[in-house]
């Protein structure tokens, strides 16, 4: 006999399915993406057909979130924010098996951009939620459902207009969780770490300009600014910024010690979190600040030296640690270089406890006799960085039992980006018990 929720385990592939179809390529400029407006309207039909109301705003044409307040049996307490993004990063239907907007179901994975980041999440909450409505049940606190715009361009046109422009839409709420935790990495037959999200860095995407005297190419020039830039972006690229544990990175290493029977050097974290496999890339950018270059543009004609060359570097910094990333810049840009801020956002971090935690723990533990889950830092950035201006405490509990051999971190905006159906059920029976108890 199934356990949990039946019909939301049944039809959680085919919504995610339906979902990926819909183009929400977020290139980062309005007029080159897809929008958000067909999946937000999409989401608010399939709430609207079990008797759940949504309203949607745009930010831009097309640039559409959903929010939906599902009513609680005390609506005395502080309400739970479950959110998550609509759009997704291009993709190239070249370099992929099957179609990146076909949401193929084959080999029991549902395939297609989205699939991880984070229309999975998006469509396991909405067959709980669905459920829920056609049986009568009630979640002890009032849940509030966002679909958001634009998580992929730093959410300026999604979570933070919201939160700027509509923050009575998130009246109550002082919890959150969302993308990018939950999931499992295999230890052994037996035990499986559970990684949530308590901590993300902070965005600091810049660009840099080098300036210098134009003039022919055949000449001695010692006035270069392609030179200046190369020599900066070198420099902040070929260097590694010094290890510093946070304190969820301290509790994570400690889980691994303990899990692996291993002793790591806090100095040197990165050969234990080897045995992890993929997924160590993501970790061991989450022990320092990084800076690295991603595009560069400079002249129009093989025989002119510019007189400017610029170039993008994706910056990311630890929670409490941008001052010392500012210092560390400017150290390694040197003199003579411009640099402005793209998107600047903060870091977020919080504890791993609390009632809320204890829900998150018992709701694995119930699906998994072999979960442990344990806090840690992602590297990249999520909504969060928005909703945490509101006072809300922000996770990363999007809950998935993983394939040992699947090599998950590179699914994140990869090529053949695919979920396991099993997942999917997993997720939505964890998903289940969580908010029954939250």
């Amino acid at each position: 006999m199934e356990r949990g929720p039946v019909q939301a385990q049944s039809e959680v592939a085919e919504l995610l399915s339906e979902l990926i179809r819909i183009d929400t390529t977020n290139t980062g400029d309005t007029a080159t993406s897809a929008g958000e407006r067909v999946a937000a309207e999409w989401v608010a039909g399939k709430l609207d057909e079990v008797g759940i109301d949504s309203v949607i705003h745009e930010s831009e044409r097309g640039r559409a979130s959903l929010v939906a307040r599902i009513p609680g049996a005390d609506r005395s307490r502080p309400a739970l924010l479950v959110h998550g993004h609509l759009d997704v990063v291009p993709a190239d239907p070249a370099e992929w098996s099957v179609h990146p907007f076909s949401g193929e179901e084959r080999d029991g994975y549902v395939w297609g951009r989205g699939a991880v980041d984070m229309k999975d999440m998006d469509a396991m909450v909405l067959a709980l939620v669905r459920e829920w409505a056609r049986t009568g049940v009630r979640p002890p606190r009032d849940i509030v459902l966002a679909y958001v715009a634009d998580e992929e361009a730093g959410g300026k046109l999604g979570a933070r207009w919201l939160v700027d422009e509509h923050p009575d839409l998130f009246e109550g709420c002082s919890e959150a969780i969302s993308e990018v935790g939950g999931f499992s990495i295999t230890v052994r037959d037996d035990l499986r770490l559970y990684l949530v999200q308590t901590a993300e860095k902070g965005l600091a995407w810049m660009r840099l300009t080098a300036g210098g005297r134009p003039g022919h190419g055949s000449f001695v020039h010692d006035d270069n600014a392609v030179t200046r830039l190369c020599q900066a972006v070198a420099r902040l690229g070929s260097t590694r910024l010094p290890t510093v544990l946070t304190p969820p990175m301290r509790q994570f290493l400690a889980a691994v010690e303990e899990a692996y029977g291993i002793e790591i050097d806090p100095d040197e974290p990165e050969e234990a979190l080897a045995r992890l496999g993929s997924i160590s890339r993501m970790l061991g950018a989450a022990l320092r600040n990084t800076a690295n270059p991603t595009m560069l543009q400079a002249g129009y004609k093989t025989n002119v030296i510019p007189g400017t060359a610029s170039a993008t570097v994706d910056g990311r910094f630890l929670h409490g640690q941008a001052e010392e990333f500012e210092r560390q810049l400017a150290s390694l840009i040197g003199e003579g270089i411009q640099r402005e801020w793209i998107v600047h956002d903060q870091a977020v971090e919080t504890t791993f406890d609390g009632p809320l935690v204890d829900s998150m723990v018992a709701a694995l533990k119930s699906e998994d006799d072999g979960a442990r889950p344990v806090p840690f830092t992602m590297s990249g950035g999520t909504d969060a960085k928005s909703f945490e201006r509101l006072g809300i405490r922000c996770f990363g509990f999007s809950p998935l039992r993983l394939p040992a051999d699947l090599d998950f971190a590179s699914l994140f905006h990869g090529i053949d980006e695919r979920v396991p159906v099993e997942s999917l059920r997993f997720g939505v029976r964890v998903l289940d018990r969580f908010l029954r108890a939250v």
